[in-house]
């Protein structure tokens, strides 16, 4: 079975609400509120959004994070890579692994993984953030 953990789940619902939103400033806080997440789940979604360019942060008083780009030009590859790491359907898919493989010589599979895990990564290209966005209800203040 292939699972992505929680934080992707959490990411999702984070950055839809950072799309209903879309050019306001949210605090981690804020968005805690406002997505019932703890806030130390929240900042750690932010923090790896952040460091692959999803979302922007701006620090200061008057900072918060907001999207770097429309939800339709993201990708669910894009956001995956961003919270799990590489996409591999097993490590033989890696070739720096498949070089320390021991029984590589003789496997019936080798080679063939690397070949379905790019049909996985394609296909999670073509999808974009905006498929997956959930629907979010500001509440009014």
């Amino acid at each position: 079975m292939i699972k992505l953990s929680k934080l992707s789940d959490y990411a999702i619902v984070v950055l839809s609400q950072l799309a209903a939103e879309q050019g306001t400033l949210l605090t981690a806080s804020e968005l805690s509120t406002k997505t019932t997440i703890p806030e130390p789940t929240v900042a750690k979604v932010l923090k790896l959004l952040s460091k692959s360019e999803i979302i922007n942060s701006s620090r200061g008083v008057r900072g918060g994070y907001n999207m770097t780009r429309a939800p339709k030009e993201i990708t669910v590859a894009e956001l995956i890579e961003a919270l799990e790491g590489p996409i591999l359907i097993t490590s033989c898919a890696d070739h720096q692994v498949e070089a320390d493989c021991n029984i590589a010589e003789i496997c019936p599979m080798h080679g063939k993984w690397a070949r379905v895990n790019m049909v996985v990564k394609d296909a999670l290209g073509t999808l974009a953030l905006s498929d997956l966005l959930v629907s979010v209800r500001k509440k009014s203040a």
